[in-house]
């Protein structure tokens, strides 16, 4: 098949909010097939992801209640783009501000789309590494986290009975430890 068999265009459409992380715009579309449908696109200016390894191999997380799932999720850091900002750069930020450390090697691991059957999310996963303190570093005035630091083993335990659910996370540990088994990082 070719990818005008797949593709979908954009005929008008009409925004119906816009805050401060996001817009979701409603568009009506043509289908390959002549018809046309409406879809709803929530609008998101994406994302970085790090896995911070430590000097001794652990990685360190972030537990943190978040309000749309009404519960505390121990998740990878991670921060959204600021206007023009280059992926990297928002990785070095968001890990300082979110672990307290700095990381001196910032690489990249791959990208993914969070839910594209609804938003154009796209996150950047990073690998950081050689971490130093940064006591100059304050989490977000509206977050509230607690650091913590696991093995591989533990992590994948946790995994296991359920206990990280946080889409980005298991994505990003997914391609590190992907990378780890090749025996590239």
């Amino acid at each position: 098949m070719t990818n005008t068999e797949f593709e979908e265009t954009k005929i008008d459409g009409r925004r119906v909010f816009e805050g401060r992380i996001l817009t979701l715009e409603v568009d009506r579309v043509r289908l390959p097939s002549g018809g046309q449908s409406e879809r709803e696109v929530i609008r998101h200016p994406g994302a970085a992801v790090m896995v911070p390894v430590t000097e001794a191999g652990e990685v360190l997380f972030v537990r943190q209640f978040r309000y749309a799932t009404g519960e505390i999720l121990l998740e990878l850091p991670a921060g959204k783009l600021d206007p023009g900002e280059n992926p990297a750069t928002c990785a070095e930020r968001e890990t300082a501000e979110e672990t307290g450390f700095r990381p001196g090697t910032v690489e990249k691991l791959g990208e993914f789309y969070t839910a594209p059957g609804f938003t154009d999310e796209l996150i950047r996963a990073f690998l950081v590494t050689d971490l130093v303190p940064a006591p100059e570093a304050e989490a977000d005035a509206d977050e509230v986290l607690e650091m913590v630091s696991l093995t591989v083993d533990s992590y994948a335990e946790m995994v296991a009975r359920g206990e990280i659910r946080d889409a980005k996370t298991l994505a990003a540990m997914a391609m590190w430890l992907g990378r780890r088994v090749k025996g590239e990082g």
